[in-house]
């Protein structure tokens, strides 16, 4: 895993975390990436659930390029392969992938594994041994992104953070209208699609949410 910072000593689980939005251009994407990153995105996870793999993988690389630029993470959603290829920092799980502790023997101690956990604490407390870096909990609100996904609540956000001691992060459906909630729940960080990638003023809406935290 190559990086141009020390991750163990200067990365933080805090704050907006960006999801880029499918968008077949790759030159709105990037635009609309670096944005997000400008307004204060701590980390960009890169997922397309529908682009074919040569896209995908030529999205990722700069995505990837770019996050280089700003020296802030860039995992991937998912596809562990792809990570590794492109040596970027490290892969989100969801609850049909690959076993934590494979995935960091792959990727490596550095790696940051995310793990979905949905609605479900004991799900968390099993991420968590096996080695994620951060679990996350969601959908918090409807969501057009995952229509069917499972409901999460603030109290669930409450007790993970009672119980969990790595990183919470909220996600699914979250706005500026919404995010305070969440974030007074006392978790580590929101992440965002829609409602950051479709604003009007992408750079203004990430520092919005940055603003949240403080």
């Amino acid at each position: 895993m190559t990086t141009n910072w020390n991750m163990r000593d200067s990365f933080i689980i805090k704050g907006l975390y960006a999801i880029t939005p499918d968008l077949a251009d790759l030159n709105i994407l990037i635009h609309k990436t670096q944005l997000a990153v400008e307004g204060g995105a701590f980390m960009v996870q890169y997922r397309s659930k529908i682009q074919d793999r040569d896209v995908k993988m030529q999205q990722c690389a700069a995505i990837l390029r770019l996050c280089r630029e700003y020296q802030i993470p860039c995992i991937v959603n998912d596809d562990v392969e792809m990570c590794r290829i492109l040596e970027a920092d490290g892969v989100h799980l969801g609850e049909k992938d690959d076993n934590i502790a494979e995935v960091r023997h792959i990727l490596g101690e550095d790696a940051i594994i995310g793990s979905s956990c949905y609605n479900q604490i004991e799900r968390a407390r099993q991420a968590q041994k096996e080695g994620a870096s951060y679990v996350a909990f969601g959908a918090m609100f409807p969501t057009s992104t995952k229509p069917s996904a499972p409901k999460a609540t603030l109290a669930l956000l409450r007790e993970a953070k009672r119980e969990i001691q790595i990183p919470i992060v909220a996600i699914g459906g979250i706005t500026v209208n919404n995010a305070q909630d969440v974030i007074e729940t006392g978790i580590d960080a929101i992440a965002v699609i829609n409602s950051l990638f479709e604003a009007k003023t992408i750079k203004e809406t990430a520092e919005t949410f940055l603003k949240m935290f403080h």
